[in-house]
């Protein structure tokens, strides 16, 4: 008999979706389905994949109002601001397919007499996507696209909190006319995906999640040469300079610090602010968060969702309790959000100050809505601080100065390095992070690397 997977809503409580997780048959069936599929989908040319991942992203949109509905329910996001990853996936597989042909054409050498040389773009084979639930479609789609474009075939394995965004990728696959096997999810517990992991049927895992799934995902492929990609945690600094714009920087990082109800590995986590604009930025910054709505995320008055679990946000209250004990001043009356309760995931954003690296909040990943604020006299101050994690996926600075921007930004340990905006990834640019944030590269030209090997022609044309 099967075991089945229950999707708990955090609006609600109530189970949202059951499903059945493979079988080891299914799981067979669908390993070997990818490796033959993927043998004739490398011969395809770039270009009609790439056309294929237009038509996926058209029957996508098409299903915008009832997938956005389902992210909702599923992990908690106003609905409000739901149909914002609908377009991000569309902007991102559209850009990578843009792209695809020029990164992933032949690379010539230089000319020599009597041979013709060249470097050519191998792909993997199959790729194993492990996806979270934070944002569903958008971690997964870094991986997902560019593998596909490459001339790989995809296995999605997404989390039990999202299970309907794998089944979405795979109808948007077929009304694509994608052939049958190059894109397949299947339903796993942790022990079967370790299994397919450590197996010989699949040639690279792209997985997105926490420090400690990086590290079992590790552990499983250790015995392999198989390639990792890992986007993990993170506790992103943001530091708010003397000439910054106050107002903008109050805006955009309110809600870097609490979109989503804080659950984004890129979120802002911790904020640094110069002594010459500390207590009007303070001043403003809670202001404005005591402005959200916290309520039903299906009611398109609410601004702020519940947190996916009950577990999470008492996670991130003892955090809050502990720094409070410690002699950090807490900003907000969680009493201005009647939908606030202890022992559900309704968690009322909180902004602390009087906060120090020694506590929780500062230090270790919150995933949640909550945001420490910390006065400092200079850059250097705020460098030293900023580095003082073990995480390193991006950082802010709010200046008016864009040198100095550059310079400090040359100076802290992060994959990226923002100027005056937070918590946004340019396709355009490489998608990394540093330290226990991890390893690899998505989006961007780059991204394709790790998706394909480099196989060297070397043709002798004159034998005299």
């Amino acid at each position: 008999m099967s075991q089945t997977l229950k999707t708990i809503s955090p609006a609600d409580n109530r189970v949202y979706v059951e499903r059945a997780l493979a079988t080891p048959s299914e799981i067979d069936r669908t390993l070997a389905r990818a490796r033959r599929a993927q043998a004739a989908w490398k011969q395809v040319a770039v270009a009609e994949r790439a056309a294929v991942i237009e038509r996926f992203v058209a029957a996508f949109e098409a299903k915008s109002a009832a997938i956005a509905e389902e992210i909702s329910w599923q992990m908690g996001r106003p609905i409000k601001y739901s149909p914002g990853e609908v377009r991000g996936l569309a902007e991102r597989a559209r850009y990578m397919a843009g792209v695809a042909a020029d990164a992933l054409a032949d690379l010539r050498v230089e000319p020599k007499a009597g041979f013709t040389r060249f470097i050519r773009h191998e792909p993997l084979g199959v790729v194993f996507v492990v996806a979270p639930w934070n944002y569903p479609y958008l971690t997964a789609v870094n991986a997902v696209v560019p593998a596909i474009l490459a001339g790989n075939a995809v296995i999605l394995k997404h989390s039990h909190q999202a299970p309907l965004c794998a089944e979405r990728f795979a109808e948007a696959f077929a009304a694509a006319g994608l052939p049958d096997g190059v894109f397949q999810y299947l339903h796993l517990s942790h022990a079967d995906s370790e299994r397919i992991i450590a197996g010989d049927a699949v040639d690279f895992v792209a997985f997105t999640g926490s420090v400690a799934g990086g590290h079992a995902v590790q552990r499983a492929a250790s015995g392999r040469f198989v390639g990792t990609g890992l986007e993990l945690g993170g506790k992103d600094p943001a530091y708010v300079r003397a000439d910054a714009d106050l107002g903008h920087a109050v805006e955009n990082l309110v809600d870097g610090a609490f979109f989503n109800s804080g659950q984004s590995c890129c979120g802002i986590e911790r904020i640094y602010v110069h002594a010459g604009v500390y207590d009007r930025f303070v001043d403003g910054f809670a202001e404005l968060t005591r402005r959200y709505v916290l309520g039903d995320p299906l009611d398109p008055a609410t601004t702020l969702g519940p947190m996916v679990r009950a577990s999470a946000a008492d996670f991130v209250r003892g955090q809050i309790a502990e720094a409070v004990a410690k002699g950090a001043r807490a900003l907000v009356d969680p009493k201005g959000f009647p939908a606030a309760r202890e022992g559900t995931p309704y968690l009322a954003p909180q902004v602390l100050v009087g906060v120090d690296h020694s506590m929780r909040v500062m230090s270790e990943e919150s995933f949640g809505p909550v945001i420490g604020i910390m006065k400092v006299a200079s850059d250097d101050e705020a460098v030293r601080l900023m580095n003082d994690s073990q995480y390193g996926l991006t950082a802010a600075v709010w200046t008016a100065d864009e040198d100095a921007a550059i310079a400090i930004g040359d100076r802290i340990a992060t994959g990226t390095w923002f100027m005056n905006r937070c918590d946004y990834l340019d396709p355009a640019l490489a998608w990394t992070g540093v330290k226990d944030s991890g390893r690899g590269c998505t989006l961007s030209r780059l991204g394709f690397a790790a998706l394909t090997r480099p196989k060297s022609f070397h043709l002798r044309t004159s034998t005299t």
